[in-house]
């Protein structure tokens, strides 16, 4: 009889509950967890199936902007052995000029006419100011040592490499809802030091004036080009890529036969190589979701 009224009397033991920011909860231990713990659990819920045709298609873009730094390298090497004089350097950078207008009038959606006359004239106080200018950049490495030069050109190009946004492009393109991340500027910036650095090394100012206008019409605006070309049409991005990469091989194989094998290796890797290593490694991805999950917000906070 007592022991009937002990156990109707004694309190009964609280569910155990799944909660985040609750403390301790009475009579289990603070890592308890019961059989309900996993029900929630999801395996690869955000894996992406890619496939090898849209992974090498997509992969273009890289060789793209490849080929673009190799011409410019390139460039860099003629003019520094006097191969390319200061008017064909001058000619070099209007016939570019005059090509990405172009194309930014056929391809861009949202370019109106007040837009393009605005690039015009802020452009035009560009050049003026980098003329002004350049007399600046010519004496600006005279104390330093051209191994040195060398190096940290190397350097600074390959940071750009790297860091560079090669989905987007380094200026805000008309209609595009994204400025340049930090990331792109970083790298922007790394090329305009590797410019100035190889212009202090010419003979003359004209020299630095068209080697330093060359070099930032190609890092700013040859990606604003690229990226409304491939918004207005892919297969037109892709005729022009493989273009510019039988453009490039062909003045790779001129200045070297070396550096031709390298930059043909260089976009099988990246177009063939990379892409079959992506999807085959894709196999062993493992992920887990769940409840534990950390809240993740589902828009962006702007200013």
């Amino acid at each position: 009889m007592e022991s009937d009224v002990g156990e109707s009397t004694s309190p009964t033991q609280p569910k155990w509950r799944k909660v985040a920011y609750g403390g301790m909860q009475p009579g289990f231990e603070d890592n308890h967890t019961d059989e309900s713990f996993l029900e929630d659990m999801v395996m690869n819920a955000n894996v992406v199936k890619r496939n090898m045709l849209k992974v090498m298609l997509d992969s273009v873009s890289i060789s793209q902007y490849l080929c673009i730094v190799a011409l410019v390298v390139i460039v860099w090497t003629l003019t520094l052995r006097l191969s390319i004089d200061a008017n064909s350097l001058l000619l070099l950078d209007v016939i570019l000029l005059g090509l990405g207008f172009f194309v930014l009038l056929l391809t861009a959606e949202m370019l109106s006419f007040n837009l393009l006359l605005n690039y015009i004239l802020k452009f035009s106080f560009f050049i003026t100011g980098l003329y002004v200018l350049s007399p600046i950049y010519h004496t600006l490495t005279w104390s330093i040592s051209s191994d040195s030069i060398w190096a940290l050109t190397v350097s600074l190009i390959t940071l750009h490499l790297f860091l560079h946004d090669y989905s987007g492009c380094t200026v805000k393109a008309p209609g595009a809802p994204e400025r340049p991340s930090f990331m792109s500027n970083i790298s922007l910036n790394a090329s305009i030091v590797a410019s100035l650095l190889i212009a202090s090394r010419l003979p003359s100012r004209l020299h630095v004036f068209a080697i330093v206008l060359f070099s930032l019409q190609v890092f700013l605006f040859a990606p604003l080009v690229v990226y409304c070309i491939k918004k207005y049409s892919f297969p037109f991005h892709l005729i022009f890529s493989v273009g510019l990469m039988a453009v490039t091989l062909a003045f790779a194989y001129r200045l070297h036969r070396l550096v031709f094998v390298l930059l043909l290796s260089l976009f099988v890797f990246v177009n063939m190589v990379c892409p079959y290593w992506l999807i085959r490694i894709q196999e062993y991805k493992f992920e887990i979701n769940g409840p534990w999950d950390e809240a993740k917000l589902c828009f962006n906070i702007t200013e």
